[in-house]
């Protein structure tokens, strides 16, 4: 067999690669390996619709089913990649075999940061990052059963606002002072704070889980400050790690995630990273990021399948992220880190508003809830790094389309 592409990792970046290959008109073979037993499928629907029940398994698929033999891209499912020889040109898998490959993307994503603490082998402890990791947890779910969450970003919100819907009793514990402390500002955590509260939510901020008890399953969980609360579930969401421990291992330079250029190409030049296990530069906010989203497993999918199909482009993009909870529609663009004012535009009570960050006058980042429009106009005036008025952006009397006009 001629040698061609080898993706490690069926999720969001893989499948893009693999498609955005052939788009390209790349014919030599692909192979895609992912250690779960399913297609690619979409991950955000989990903590949401499908943890409701309102979406099931067949409609999580990122492609149907016959698309992949019909684009002649090989599924090897339910295998793992053990080891990668680099000079060689091939790779070996968990059943022992190898196979060579012209060029390797890995797309080994993120697993969820455990919490080590006693009592955290117990039934009903869970995280949530898989599909089997939410059919288990949609399996324990239950009207008035208790809920414990831990850490309150968006998969633990996400998951909340589910279960408060399906008649739980949720207390979500944040180790922080507030919710989304490492990606939002004070106003958005007050307001998702307030939202949570208000829908029966008890949020607890500034607090620790220290151990969790019971026989066998768990049925209670100790706080940092003594206190000890019931559950009949806890759900673990504080994080995850990246997967570079098979890019390390065979010697590519690696930081909290794989080190990649502009092109995903990482310090092996046939050797290509994407998605939540990339760190890759960005020119609008002159550092080395690692993404965790959809946006970023596509775009790069499409960076490193552009490149190995002779036609580059590099990946420079203002990330973005949505988060749905309730009602509300959270779509998030930039970073905000390092901002010197905030601008809210909008009316906050109304639970329609956006906020925009900005440094030196130029808009780094934006968080707009139920605001589409505000969000698309941060989306540009963020990547064409526009300096604005800080006065004509709470102006709502003016639409977004004339402040971009007046900003370029």
């Amino acid at each position: 067999m001629k040698k061609g592409t080898i993706i490690v990792g069926a999720g969001q970046a893989g499948a893009q690669a693999a498609t955005s290959l052939r788009q390209f008109g790349y014919d030599l073979p692909i192979v895609m390996i992912g250690d779960e037993p399913d297609a690619p499928y979409q991950r955000p629907p989990l903590s949401k619709t499908y943890l409701a029940g309102s979406t099931n398994a067949a409609e999580l698929g990122l492609k149907p089913e016959a698309f992949w033999s019909t684009q002649n891209i090989e599924l090897r499912l339910g295998q793992s990649v053990e080891q990668i020889d680099p000079t060689g040109k091939k790779v070996r898998l968990s059943d022992d075999g190898w196979l060579a490959f012209s060029d390797l993307i890995l797309a080994t994503g993120a697993r969820p940061r455990l919490l080590p603490v006693p009592g955290a082998e117990l039934d009903n402890i869970f995280v949530l990052r898989t599909l089997a990791d939410a059919d288990a947890l949609k399996a324990a779910f239950g009207q008035d059963k208790k809920l414990v969450i831990i850490g309150g970003g968006y998969v633990g919100l996400e998951c909340a606002a589910t279960a408060i819907k399906a008649g739980m009793s949720v207390t979500l514990l944040e180790a922080e002072p507030r919710l989304l402390a490492r990606v939002a500002g004070e106003q958005l955590s007050d307001f998702f704070a307030d939202v949570h509260r208000k829908a029966g939510v008890d949020i607890r901020l500034d607090e620790r889980a220290i151990a969790f008890g019971g026989e066998g399953a768990v049925r209670s969980v100790t706080l940092q400050s003594g206190e000890e609360l019931d559950a009949d579930l806890v759900l673990v969401g504080i994080g995850v790690i990246a997967n570079e421990e098979l890019a390390a291992e065979c010697g590519l330079a690696c930081d909290n995630g794989i080190v990649v250029d502009d092109l995903c190409r990482t310090s092996n030049p046939n050797i290509y990273a994407i998605g939540d296990v990339s760190r890759h530069p960005n020119q609008i906010f002159a550092q080395n990021l690692r993404l965790e989203s959809v946006h970023n497993a596509i775009e790069q999918g499409k960076t490193a399948a552009s490149n190995i199909a002779g036609r580059p482009k590099p990946y420079n993009q203002a990330p973005w992220f949505w988060s749905d909870q309730y009602d509300l529609k959270l779509q998030m663009v930039g970073l905000s880190s390092g901002y010197d004012q905030v601008v809210i535009r909008g009316d906050i009570s109304k639970r329609a508003f956006a906020v925009f960050y900005l440094k030196n006058d130029v808009m780094i980042a934006c968080d707009a809830v139920n605001s589409p429009a505000e969000y698309m106009g941060s989306r540009l005036m963020i990547g064409g790094q526009m300096t604005v008025d800080p006065a004509l952006l709470k102006n709502t009397d003016l639409p977004m389309k004339e402040l971009l006009a007046r900003f370029r």
